[in-house]
């Protein structure tokens, strides 16, 4: 009789957390997007005798692949609980890491949504108006290889990348109202993982971002801004809270067989040794239904970096050696500049499965040194004021599959 009251009372405390669940309406959610790639770079860091060979690559790449479940509870008077955990998947290699993609829980009701948690900023969000959306903007085809700064290894917020997630926030998100609605975040800094350092947090780091957008009929259009309170280290004592912030404006009209955008960025960074580094992208893309699929072709181009920042010489005659600021891939000086081009075609082979395929090709100047902001290739020539001699001029040409479940 107790084995059978035991048993009973395992079956409810089991069941609790199923009822709970079905509550919630819990539901599973996920991607695998992946893909071969052929990946040409003429020309490669000289600093070690490795990284000096041609590098051409074939390589298979997961992009952005996910597992997730998401959540909504009713709370009566038309305020509902949402929640959301999403996993990292590495469908390449295998593994993932938990948490590590958009992780959050709030509050969802007729005036918006406010979340806390970990996620993307509004600055991400203006991408799809001019961006590769056919191709899930990831991977080498993604369209933020020189828009915001995320073009090069190691692009996160604290190094001086404006496309990235962003802990320890607060997100509100606006309803829409004739087409018109608004996000705002502001990410604080602690001492562990993509939070920050305890460093940031002392000298009270932090990141603002909003944005607005209009979406009515053929007209999309938004504006976005987003600034880094003291998030970069600064070498130098007296100069310790270095300030970066960037400003994105992008449009696109809908002419039925084709939709074309366009988008300009500024970005400004305080260099520590006194003065400012800034920057202009511009962006114009095409997006045509063609046959079953979708053609996507696009021009970015990256200016080179300007401001009253100072480079420095050291050594004398042919000993000389010039090294200019550099935050992230935007660096100082002359011949910084570069421009991609990039086509892609996206077929569904139905509702939940895509193919695609595409090229992209990033012309780095000779002191320029943008790379992939997803799956970048490694040792790429960096700039910074040496010359790269003929430059890094990536290549790729990629063939793909995406399944959504």
């Amino acid at each position: 009789m107790n084995k059978k009251l035991l048993a009973i009372a395992i079956a409810g405390v089991l069941a609790a957390p199923l009822a709970q669940a079905q509550t919630a309406n819990v539901v599973l959610y996920g991607r695998i997007n992946i893909d071969s790639e052929v990946i040409i770079n003429q020309k490669q860091d000289t600093s070690t005798a490795s990284n000096t060979i041609k590098q051409n690559i074939y390589r298979v790449s997961s992009n952005s692949s996910r597992f997730g479940m998401r959540g909504t509870e009713s709370l009566g008077g038309g305020l509902n609980a949402v929640f959301q955990v999403e996993y990292a998947v590495s469908a390449d290699n295998g593994g993932g890491v938990t948490g590590s993609r958009e992780t959050f829980a709030g509050l969802q009701g007729p005036w918006g949504t406010v979340k806390w948690g970990y996620f993307l900023s509004p600055y991400d969000d203006i991408q799809a108006i001019f961006g590769s959306a056919p191709t899930l903007q990831t991977g080498v085809l993604g369209s933020a290889s020189m828009w915001s700064n995320t073009g090069f290894i190691g692009n996160t917020t604290q190094l001086g990348s404006f496309d990235d997630r962003v802990g320890n926030s607060v997100r509100y998100d606006s309803p829409v109202v004739a087409g018109f609605n608004g996000s705002l975040q502001i990410g604080g800094r602690d001492p562990a993982g993509d939070g920050g350092s305890l460093t940031e947090q002392r000298r009270h780091g932090v990141v603002y971002s909003l944005a607005g957008f209009y979406n009515n009929g053929p007209i999309q259009a938004g504006v976005t801004y987003e600034t880094h309170n003291w998030l970069r280290d600064s070498t130098v004592a007296a100069n310790p809270k270095l300030q970066d912030w960037g400003v994105t404006v992008a449009g696109s009209y809908n002419f039925g067989i084709v939709k074309i955008g366009a988008a300009y960025e500024r970005l400004d960074f305080d260099i520590a040794a006194g003065g400012s580094l800034k920057r202009d992208f511009w962006a114009i893309s095409g997006t045509a239904n063609v046959g079953p699929g979708q053609l996507y072709v696009a021009y970015w181009w990256a200016g080179n970096g300007k401001g009253d920042a100072r480079c420095v010489t050291t050594g004398t005659g042919a000993n000389a050696v010039t090294t200019c600021p550099r935050v992230g891939a935007v660096t100082l000086g002359a011949d910084t500049k570069a421009d991609q081009w990039e086509v892609s075609y996206t077929y569904p082979l139905s509702k939940r499965t895509l193919l695609y395929t595409g090229y992209t090709f990033i012309n780095n100047r000779s002191n320029a040194g943008y790379n992939f902001h997803v799956n970048q290739i490694q040792g790429i020539c960096t700039g910074n004021g040496a010359s790269c001699g003929s430059a890094a001029k990536p290549q790729a040409l990629v063939f793909g599959l995406v399944h959504f479940f």
